[in-house]
């Protein structure tokens, strides 16, 4: 009997944050336990709710918005972009050069399918969000992971990022803010990576999906403004500063040295078109989220919500013994290190189940986001206060009761 397996094209490509620990979570759910979901940075279930203005303006426009639109996306939503984008003194800007998705995730795929052959590598954060890496294995690429320094902050390391470059390198990404370490990049840093891509004539990707999720009166710098001569593609939307992640509305915009991008751009043109355009209701609330009151701003500064659960979660997990984790300056996660002197771990997937089964969290260990050294795991702080408080002295407890967990 003839049988169907996937792809070999998926062999080596994974997505951990949604693989075996969270259909543990999933049968657990159905035998009737109540999981606390800390995997991933979903606002909504927490009472993080979209701005009424934007939700009056998708509703308003659901009329028109019936049939297809350019492939790219409607104008007055990439207009919208082209703005924000200005006000940060990113340049050239040209509206046929914006594209809008159905989510950063979408727009990652498409921008690797566009630029890879079979062999090309990419520089890659490590840790990274692993939808980078899978994307590039999927377009026929080689992921080449860069070592991001905890001792540093979580900044990339430089001279670990030169010493990865081949003939073979095409481009090098970004994530900043970073998820998952929370980590925002200063502009000494950022010209450090320019500089490198020039010498080596790479593509730019700057994955910058939390630019106003910061904390710490720090500010974020789009690393597009620093290399008009180099070809840039920056990445952002509306999931996580304007509390729409369901929405699924992202944008990629390309700059720079755009001659040097001419069959570039042609591809991403093609694989816009092959998915005739993204969801065409929520495009209507780019515009309205960009030019409106920017409620984020109230919930990262010192009294907010999100930064006063930054600073529970931040707290509560290094006054575990044996649990250590950098201050993010961004986004809306801790990643936690595991100090393996004290606690035997062979295996940080093992000790994510074993939390879920004894303390009923649901987290996401360090290697899923592509960190093959230590033992770490990331920890999403986005329950009210009490909720959190009650996470973080469920796994003191497991910690100050830990046994040793093997497969």
């Amino acid at each position: 009997m003839r049988t169907f397996e996937k792809s070999t094209k998926l062999s080596d490509v994974c997505y951990d944050i949604r693989g075996r620990v969270l259909e543990q979570a999933r049968r657990m759910e159905e035998e009737g336990h109540r999981i606390l979901k800390l995997n991933i940075g979903n606002p909504a279930p927490f009472g993080f709710e979209a701005p009424d203005d934007i939700l009056k303006d998708v509703i308003h426009q659901l009329p028109d918005a019936q049939g297809y639109t350019d492939a790219k996306g409607i104008y007055a939503a990439r207009v919208a972009v082209m703005q924000y984008y200005q006000q940060m003194r990113v340049g050239p800007l040209h509206l046929d050069n914006i594209f809008i998705g159905n989510g950063v995730s979408e727009l990652i795929v498409m921008a690797m399918q566009a630029l890879l052959d079979d062999g090309d590598e990419v520089l890659l954060p490590a840790p990274d969000y692993p939808l980078w890496t899978a994307a590039v294995r999927l377009a026929g690429g080689t992921p080449v992971h860069y070592r991001c320094d905890e001792q540093a902050g979580w900044f990339p390391d430089i001279a670990d990022m030169e010493k990865k470059v081949t003939s073979r390198t095409k481009a090098v990404v970004l994530i900043n803010p970073n998820n998952p370490t929370g980590a925002v990049y200063s502009p000494a840093l950022l010209n450090d990576v320019v500089t490198l891509a020039r010498k080596h004539q790479l593509m730019l990707f700057s994955d910058e999906i939390y630019d106003k999720i910061i904390y710490d009166g720090q500010q974020h710098h789009c690393i597009a403004s620093m290399a008009e001569d180099l070809v840039c593609c920056t990445l952002g939307g509306l999931s996580k500063n304007y509390r729409v992640a369901g929405f699924r509305v992202g944008w990629l915009v390309v700059t720079g040295a755009l001659n040097r991008a001419k069959g570039y751009l042609d591809g991403l043109n093609m694989l816009a078109s092959m998915r005739m355009c993204a969801n065409v209701p929520c495009q209507h609330a780019i515009q309205t989220a960009l030019g409106g009151y920017q409620s984020i701003d109230d919930l990262v500064k010192p009294e907010g919500r999100l930064c006063r659960q930054r600073d529970i979660a931040f707290e509560g997990l290094n006054a575990i013994d044996g649990i250590s984790c950098v201050k993010p300056s961004g986004a809306m996660y801790c990643f936690a290190r595991v100090d393996t002197k004290r606690y035997k771990v062979e295996n940080d997937e093992l000790l994510m189940l074993d939390i879920l089964e004894r303390e009923k969290i649901l987290l996401v260990h360090g290697s899923a986001f592509n960190l093959q050294d230590g033992c770490y795991f990331r920890v999403v702080f986005l329950p009210h206060e009490t909720q959190l408080r009650g996470a973080m002295d469920q796994l003191a407890h497991y910690f100050s009761h830990f046994q040793p967990v093997t497969a």
